[in-house]
């Protein structure tokens, strides 16, 4: 007989009797807000064409490389699991059979907060009611694969029963933004926005950076041979994604947090030399680094929220990046200092009113020691919440821990899914809001804050932060 599948009510939730008390009347409150969504990687052409997802694996292990990642992790290959390849390997096409595999594995998942995302979907979205299992594979496939065919479960449809009231894709600073246009002009009244990720074309490292210079160059119509042309260029794809795509944000996902500000002939003779491929040792981070302060300023002006993602080996696996393409799992957290490599940007605009950056990391060491001084001393900085490995249970008790007494609640910047996988956007926010209001209950049950004052934060935490630091 198949194991029921259960949520519990109070899941995360203390034992203690009375923090759990003070945390069910707090998550009340909070449950049914809508959903911020300002960062994350879903595929606007789901929201601009609303065409049904073609089956229960293409929704919730292919595209999600928190699945296939723990997976592969235990030899099971990513062309079995469907993953397109990018170097024309062969790759599993039939829904059924990688469910069977996902299924079969399940078990990989306990403890991790991927299992507490997908259980949620599976009870909450689909009803089911008994435990994932290689027993009840063709159960749950054939239950999904039947919602799917149906117009409730089309992409659009979902976001509005999940009352995702605004969502941000991130797209690179080549994109035409084809499908944000599509959303638009289609009078669905979903906001789904792009985010400014120029990468490609500031990272000298990059796979065809001189190349991306030039079609940012044909884009725009200006001249990026020199420097000045070069950052009129930013300025303009800027203004397109504000126009176009809506966006109120940028998003950098350099390796460190470094900084430059550099004298002006200096700038221009490093952007010389990493355009021209006669660079020398370190100047892809200078570049990088003097790239972040540009764009702070660029944020000044035109008043975008500026995100820095640093502190990832990305791509790690190079056997998976030939034959699979970027972003499949192999991420790795490095040590990443901010103190001395954010000064020369947060010198340059750090006191800025009209700036607002916000920092992300998984390097837990920065919290209290770096990061929650930096973001409680500068106008212009805020705390991201728990990224990547840290979006889990206790990734977000560790945070709060480390970063309230000296930060507070209000430079951060609330929380985001930062996902691919579409569904797991409202689990994601759920567990966020669970262990806010748990870390609420202790302050609460330990008389740092009265219970009145637990539920603004708690508020702030799940809607208001986000919105104001995204300018939404």
């Amino acid at each position: 007989m198949a194991a029921p599948l259960q949520l519990h009510p109070d899941r995360l939730f203390s034992s203690d009797e009375t923090q759990r008390g003070i945390a069910r009347r707090l998550y009340a409150e909070v449950k049914d807000l809508p959903i911020i969504s300002p960062h994350g990687h879903t595929d606007p052409s789901w929201f601009a064409l609303n065409e049904p997802f073609p089956d229960p694996a293409q929704l919730l292990i292919v595209p999600d490389h928190y699945v296939f990642r723990m997976l592969y992790s235990q030899g099971i290959p990513l062309e079995a699991l469907g993953v397109p390849s990018v170097d024309g390997t062969p790759v599993e096409t039939d829904g059924r059979k990688i469910w069977h595999r996902f299924a079969e594995n399940y078990f990989l998942f306990r403890g991790t907060p991927s299992r507490m995302w997908l259980d949620w979907v599976f009870a909450e979205v689909f009803g089911l009611d008994v435990l994932l299992s290689p027993e009840t594979a063709d159960l749950y496939y054939d239950t999904i694969d039947a919602a799917l065919r149906t117009d409730e479960f089309r992409p659009r449809a979902l976001f509005d029963r999940y009352k995702m009231e605004a969502l941000a894709t991130t797209e690179g600073a080549l994109d035409d933004l084809a499908h944000h246009k599509t959303i638009a002009a289609s009078g669905w009244g979903g906001q789904v926005i792009t985010t400014y990720r120029p990468d490609a074309v500031v990272d000298p490292e990059m796979p065809g950076f001189a190349d991306n210079v030039r079609k940012l160059g044909e884009l725009t119509g200006e001249n990026v041979e020199n420097w000045d042309g070069y950052l009129a260029a930013h300025r303009t794809r800027r203004a397109y994604f504000r126009e176009v795509g809506g966006a109120t944000a940028t998003d950098h996902g350099h390796a460190t947090a470094k900084t430059l500000d550099l004298p002006r002939a200096e700038a221009e003779a490093l952007f010389g030399r990493v355009l021209s491929g006669d660079a020398r040792p370190g100047d892809a981070e200078a570049f990088r680094a003097q790239m972040l302060t540009e764009m702070a300023r660029m944020s000044v002006e035109d008043g975008m929220t500026m995100q820095i993602h640093p502190g990832a080996h990305r791509n790690h696996n190079e056997g998976v990046l030939t034959r699979f393409g970027r972003d499949k799992g192999g991420d790795i957290p490095a040590p990443t200092e901010y103190v001395t490599a954010l000064k020369p940007l947060l010198n340059a605009v750090g006191n800025e009113p009209n700036l607002n950056v916000i920092v992300f990391t998984l390097d837990e060491d920065s919290y209290s020691r770096e990061l929650a001084p930096l973001a409680g001393h500068y106008p212009a900085l805020t705390l991201g919440p728990p990224w990547w490995f840290h979006d889990s249970p206790e990734g977000m008790r560790r945070f709060r821990e480390r970063t309230t007494e000296t930060a507070g609640f209000y430079n951060t910047a609330g929380f985001n899914d930062d996902t691919r996988a579409f569904l797991s956007i409202p689990a994601r926010h759920d567990v966020a809001r669970r262990m806010d209001c748990v870390w609420l209950a202790q302050l609460v049950a330990e008389h740092h804050l009265p219970e009145d004052e637990a539920a603004e934060v708690a508020h702030e935490l799940a809607y208001g932060l986000a919105k104001k630091a995204y300018r939404l």
